[in-house]
């Protein structure tokens, strides 16, 4: 073997060792680790988090250690239908404000995420999604905001909530405050779309309705759901647990207990919306029910018209207590 040969092996070693040493060096305080798409990143404090989230690639989960995160956390990073995004933790990974202000978590132009276990608390709105579509957020918590707790809006679509815990929203009580938001009011340019809230547990302490479904919003499904409807003030029109203002939502076996006046409510705020519901097997408690108005029902159609603003009511929902199943002239069957 010639010298030449030697010193090029040499040099090679020196390279690959001298790598490997790099490679063992601890990241930068603050610095995210980088693995290939499809690796698992762990974090543990705050920093850490907005690192990772910002350096998100699709097919990344992004693991939380239990304890609290501090912060304003906000994602931006895309995933794909072929290749979602994860961020995952137990409820004991917490994430909150330093102020109380501001969204504990944000998703913007952020499709195909998912947002699993976690726990946020402690801000403004709690989950806010904006122009991101098929998110999931499963089994979180969301607890003690001063305004709503998840807002699906800005046309994100396809977004689904599901076997989560959301209550004490709307500390400030002022009628407002809602568990979960799709949609905007008063326009009908977000088109927050076919949102899916299966099988959570939305109240109590709930400071505005505990869903909303917005004029400008399509084809939801409410499903599976238990509302507790103490923390409605009645103040600012919130007085039932759900107020349907979008079209062609299906509303099927959820239960509730505790309202103001009904259990669920469509109103038309503009002109061809609030029409198309489907309200089947849902069996509401109005025990106890104290609201102002003399008339109280579990399913409150306030704008039926056979042709021009259909609703469905089946035979399957149930009342009890001092009320009536729906309103006169609306039929069920």
């Amino acid at each position: 073997m010639t010298h030449r040969t030697l010193r090029i092996r040499a040099a090679a070693t020196a390279l690959c060792l001298g790598a490997a040493a790099l490679a063992l060096l601890p990241a930068p305080a603050g610095a995210a680790p980088s693995p290939l798409a499809g690796d698992t990143v762990k974090v543990s404090t705050g920093k850490e988090l907005q690192a990772a989230l910002n350096a998100a690639v699709p097919g990344r989960t992004i693991q939380l250690a239990d304890g609290t995160y501090t912060g304003n956390f906000k994602i931006t990073a895309p995933g794909t239908a072929a290749a979602r995004i994860t961020l995952t933790g137990s409820p004991r990974a917490v994430l909150t404000t330093p102020t109380g202000g501001g969204y504990g978590l944000s998703l913007n132009g952020a499709p195909y995420w998912t947002v699993h276990g976690l726990t946020v608390t402690g801000a403004q709105k709690g989950i806010v999604l904006d122009a991101s579509d098929w998110v999931v957020l499963d089994g979180v918590t969301v607890h003690h905001t001063t305004m709503e707790g998840v807002h699906f809006r800005t046309s994100s679509s396809h977004g689904v909530l599901r076997g989560s815990a959301v209550h004490d929203t709307g500390t400030a009580h002022d009628g407002k405050g809602e568990g979960v938001y799709v949609g905007t009011a008063n326009t009908l340019t977000d088109r927050s779309d076919y949102v899916q809230i299966l099988n959570n547990v939305i109240g109590p302490n709930i400071g505005g309705e505990n869903i909303d479904l917005k004029e400008g919003t399509t084809g939801g499904l409410i499903s599976g759901n238990r509302f507790d409807g103490n923390g409605l003030t009645g103040v600012n029109y919130d007085d039932s647990w759900v107020d349907v203002k979008g079209n062609g939502y299906v509303i099927e076996n959820n239960t509730g207990v505790r309202t103001v006046n009904d259990g669920y409510q469509t109103h038309s705020q503009l002109p061809g919306w609030g029409c198309g519901t489907v309200f089947r097997n849902n069996h509401s408690d109005l025990t106890g029910a104290t609201g102002r108005n003399p008339a109280k029902y579990a399913i409150d159609v306030t704008n039926y018209d056979r042709t021009g603003c259909p609703v469905t009511v089946t035979a399957d929902n149930t009342v009890t207590g001092p009320a009536a199943l729906v309103n006169p002239g609306v039929p069920v069957g």
